[in-house]
Order: C-alpha cells, then sequence, then structure tokens
C-alpha cells in the first residue's frame, strides 16, 4: 500500500477537469457526479468548475474496482474512510481482508448454484431430445407451432 496521500495538491500536480477524468478512466461525467453525491469524492472547485487531482483519481480508481468486484458502495466507503482515518493503514487492511473472504465466499456460493442450475438446465434438454425424438420431431426443425418461443414469453 502506498502511504498516506495528502489531501491539498502540491504545486506541480496538474488538476484534471471532469470531462478530463472521466475520459482518463472511461466513464462518464454522471458516473463521477454520483459518486461525489454519494460522498465518495469531494472534488475542489476552481471557481464553479470542479478540479480533480490525483487522489481523487486514485480514490476513484478504488471505486470502479470495489464496484467491479462487487463490493458495495457503503463498503468502499468504510474502506476509504480509514484510509484517510488510520495512517498505519491496519484497519484497512483488516477490513478489506474481511470484506475479500467474505466476497470470495459469497461468488463460491454463487459458483455452486449456477453449476446446479446448468446441470438441472442439460438434464431437461437431454430429456425434452429424448422425447421429441420418440414423438418423431427434429430438434432442429424450427417448422414447428411455437418452436421459437421460449419460457420467458410464455403465458
Amino acid at each position: 500500500m502506498s502511504p498516506m496521500i495528502s489531501t491539498q495538491p502540491s504545486p506541480v500536480e496538474r488538476l484534471l477537469s471532469i470531462t478530463e477524468l472521466a475520459h482518463d478512466l472511461n466513464i462518464t461525467a454522471r458516473a463521477i457526479r454520483f459518486y461525489e453525491t454519494k460522498g465518495l469524492l469531494e472534488p475542489q472547485r476552481a471557481g464553479s468548475n470542479r478540479v480533480y487531482t490525483n487522489r481523487d483519481r486514485a480514490r476513484l480508481l478504488i471505486i470502479l474496482r470495489g464496484k467491479r468486484l462487487g463490493f458495495s458502495l457503503a463498503q468502499v466507503q468504510d474502506y476509504l474512510d480509514l484510509y484517510d482515518a488510520d495512517p498505519t493503514q491496519k484497519d484497512q487492511f483488516v477490513l478489506l481482508l474481511s470484506n475479500t473472504r467474505r466476497r470470495i465466499a459469497d461468488l463460491d456460493q454463487q459458483q455452486r448454484d449456477l453449476e446446479l442450475t446448468l446441470e438441472e438446465l442439460r438434464e431437461i434438454e437431454q430429456l425434452t431430445l429424448a422425447a421429441m425424438h420418440e414423438a418423431g420431431i427434429d430438434p432442429t426443425s424450427s417448422s414447428t407451432p411455437g418452436a421459437r418461443r421460449t419460457l420467458e414469453e410464455a403465458p
């Protein structure tokens, strides 16, 4: 982990506009404003314009990574709050490890659930193919009435 980042830009630090930051991270300005409304980002102002420091960019990268990994915004906020509050980052590491282990367990369970669902669907597929074969129905034929309807479309 990197050392604590100052909240004030250094004299040579380049400030980014919301458009530049959005373009840089391949997200929308609206997404950045959303994270601001949730209290995850607090950009400085230059007149009426938001300006973002490297620290803001780093925080946004953490937010986006947390989102991609399936963490809630509240979990990301807790993590970011600890970064600001604990220069040793001990509590941040403990929280991250706990949340990561919980997320891994959740994903492992989802994977098991998906495997069971796929197994059941494959069984249904085989039973359906066998029944179609016994009935003399060509499973590749699309001329069967209603063959194009899916279960979602069925009444």
